[in-house]
């Protein structure tokens, strides 16, 4: 029989890459005179900032702890056992540089079985076992912790997840059965399924606390102290944890229930992760752990060797790594300093980008209108979402009352730009009027001041060619709502030079944003690709197929929400303008759907109305089903679904032919970030490829073996 150690051996031959996490023992003398306890650190040596994960080598040092506590708890030498992580850090889970690298189900198995046989050692010892969350624990961070007696966890805690069903996987080291069996089904599926599926939401130390994950809560600055105080008077009896019973009733199927909603309204079946964690969990409700960690390695095993895992480790790498190193940018040492921002409009999205601006580089941000009222207007805005802010707690009254005071409103722009270094216009979507806008700020403006313009879809280089310093301008192109979107698509005119687009990249990086560079082009990217996407679906419902056909068709992708649904997002009217603009540039793919035109024209918001008894299920507006005209091609919904998707991947295709970015990368990055696709679609192309589509239509796949998908 292959012992743990064994087979952890074997698998640290294929994670090649593992930042090795050690286990450190250590013994104290518990106050109270409770005994002598073993506490038992992960560190994986670098710096606190870096996560601490678990890949096969750092599994068996914390096997080689276990041993050595193990001995100890049988010999009577310590009263306990805790864990706990380096400052600010407790862990991250799984090692998923390794996991990517996995070829074979049964190495996938192993990896699973090795995380199960360790951490299972912990609830099996001669003495209580404690959890010490003292920073962010995520994955395997949390399960470690699920399988011990107790747990504690700080209130300064900032993040705390079971994150695997947001890339594609389960929680495969006793998460989807230990969760349950200790706060009950319904709370475990909104840990496991709901907060994964809602892009990853993240719970704070009071929420771990309040849901009963742990037994305790303390403050951040003494928290360990304070752990051991109150493990001592645990063990000697003075403090006894006291847990709800749990319903394994209705109650339990009830849980599962919801949950499968939850993923159907997300992910609409698409995606296997949630389905399988949801199984476990059910599972789970007999109590009996070791059928349930059974089923948890056969999943992660089956998962690991799935394309939907590989696209989320794919997407997890674009955000987490090319994010950090935008592709195409100029050196970072020819940016310039920004110490005061102008922006052109007072409207909503401006006021937003004003709100933004002055948060995250605190410095003086002024806004211009054509009137007065319009400037106190988007300042009023500023300073009342200030004000939420402060009510929420994610500022004291001191920063408020310094936030304030950095957003102010002139009519004359000499008066407002004359000292800025960056200026943002964000007026009416025409031409004329953002080359007028930006002749009036060239003229008061600095020489080195950066003029950005957050067009969506018009020409950058033409609408800074009657400059006198065309060089300068940039595109800087946000996404709605902007204090939520990551993505920035910085975009380069023909005449922009390396100092201005440096500048907007450290500007960028300043604002927290994902920034990817883009070619001139015409609706840079997202927008393209949404249009092309949306265009299609407009098209099939103008020739015929009813709206609801059209709708479903796409479901099988798990998008966010629906094409008509995102439309009415977006805006009707501005999803017309993109569409003429595309129009304009490629009339041979871009059409414009006369009835999106009648609906705009009719003044209607979208193509649904909502009920107050069922908002989650809106119906075709009947004022807009009298405005649409349709021909007589009825098509099924998979005629649909192959005809957008052969429409998106040409579009890729041709837009990297273009250069419009560097690789198919920055394609799904912008997707991910700006657009709220799926980490289980790595963007878009990972799925083209899984499904045939890159190959049907352009002869060939987008992404190299093994990029997103499993090695060959």
């Amino acid at each position: 029989m292959t012992t743990t150690a064994e087979l952890l051996k074997g698998a640290a031959e294929l994670f090649p890459d593992e930042v090795v996490t050690q286990a450190h023992v250590r013994h104290l003398d518990l106050p109270y005179g409770a005994g002598r306890f073993a506490l038992i650190t992960l560190d994986n040596g670098l710096d606190h900032t870096k996560p601490t994960t678990f890949g096969p080598q750092s599994l068996a040092n914390l096997n080689v702890a276990i041993d050595q506590v193990e001995k100890e708890a049988a010999d009577g030498e310590i009263v306990g056992v805790g864990i706990t992580g380096k400052p600010f850090i407790f862990a991250v889970g799984a090692d998923l540089k390794g996991v990517e690298l996995l070829k074979k189900h049964e190495d996938a198995l192993a990896i699973g079985k090795g995380g199960h046989d360790v951490f299972k050692r912990l609830s099996a010892l001669a003495v209580p076992t404690f959890a010490y969350y003292n920073g962010a624990a995520m994955g395997g961070g949390v399960e470690v912790g699920l399988h011990c007696s107790y747990r504690t966890v700080s209130k300064a805690l900032p993040a705390f997840s079971l994150p695997e069903v947001f890339l594609g996987l389960v929680p495969g080291w006793g998460g989807c059965v230990l969760l349950p069996n200790l706060i009950g089904a319904d709370r475990a599926v909104s840990v496991i399924i709901e907060n994964s599926l809602n892009q990853n939401k993240q719970l704070k130390g009071q929420q771990v606390y309040d849901l009963g994950i742990a037994d305790a809560i303390f403050e951040g600055a003494d928290f360990l102290e304070q752990s051991l105080l109150w493990t001592a008077s645990v063990l000697k009896g003075d403090v006894e944890v006291v847990r709800a019973e749990l319903d394994r009733g209705d109650a339990w199927d009830q849980a599962v229930a919801r949950g499968k909603a939850i993923a159907d309204g997300k992910v609409h079946g698409a995606a296997p992760a949630a389905y399988r964690a949801l199984d476990i969990i059910a599972k789970a409700k007999n109590g009996d752990l070791r059928q349930g960690f059974d089923a948890e390695d056969q999943a992660l095993a089956d998962l690991i060797m799935g394309g939907e895992l590989r696209s989320g480790i794919y997407a997890f790498n674009l955000v987490q790594k090319r994010a950090k190193r935008p592709a195409g940018a100029p050196d970072k040492n020819l940016a310039r300093p920004v110490t005061k921002v102008g922006v052109v409009g007072a409207g909503l999205m401006a006021s937003q980008l004003a709100l933004l601006f002055a948060r995250r580089l605190e410095v003086p941000v002024v806004l211009t209108d054509i009137d007065q009222a319009r400037i106190d207007k988007g300042v009023e805005y500023v300073h009342g979402e200030i004000d939420k802010l402060l009510l929420k707690g994610r500022v004291n009254q001191d920063k408020a009352n310094r936030l304030k005071g950095l957003v102010s409103g002139v009519l004359d722009k000499a008066d407002g730009f004359a000292d800025a270094d960056f200026v943002i216009e964000a007026v009416f979507e025409e031409m004329s009027v953002k080359q007028q806008v930006f002749a009036e700020v060239e003229a008061v403006a600095p020489a080195h001041a950066i003029l950005a313009t957050n067009t969506s879809s018009l020409s950058v280089s033409e609408m800074a060619s009657k400059l006198k310093h065309p060089e300068r301008v940039v595109g800087f192109h946000f996404f709605n709502p902007v204090a939520i979107l990551p993505l920035l698509e910085i975009v380069r005119g023909e005449k922009t030079d390396d100092a201005s687009l440096a500048t907007a990249f450290s500007v960028a990086k300043s604002l927290k944003k994902t920034a990817v560079l883009c070619k001139d082009a015409p609706a840079f990217v997202v927008n393209r690709i949404l249009t092309r996407f949306m265009g299609e679906i407009q098209n099939v419902i103008d020739e015929g197929t009813p709206v609801d056909v059209a709708e479903k068709a796409i479901e099988p992708l798990g998008l966010p929400m629906s094409p008509l649904v995102l439309l009415e997002l977006v805006g009707p009217a501005i999803g017309l303008h993109v569409s003429e603009t595309l129009n304009g540039a490629f009339p041979e793919r871009f059409k414009v759907s006369p009835n999106l035109k009648a609906v705009v024209d009719a003044g209607k918001r979208g193509f649904y109305v909502y009920s107050a008894e069922n908002p989650a299920a809106p119906e075709l507006d009947p004022e807009v089903a009298a405005l649409l005209q349709q021909g007589d091609t009825v098509l099924t919904e998979q005629q649909v679904r192959d005809r957008v998707l052969d429409a998106v991947a040409q579009e890729i295709g041709l837009m990297l032919e273009e250069g419009v970015v560097a690789e198919a990368q920055d394609i799904d990055l912008c997707l991910i970030t700006g657009a709220g696709w799926p980490f289980h679609l790595g963007g878009i192309t990972p799925y083209l490829d899984r499904e045939g589509v890159s190959e049907r239509v352009n002869g060939k796949k987008f992404l190299a073996p093994g990029v997103a998908s499993v090695p060959a």
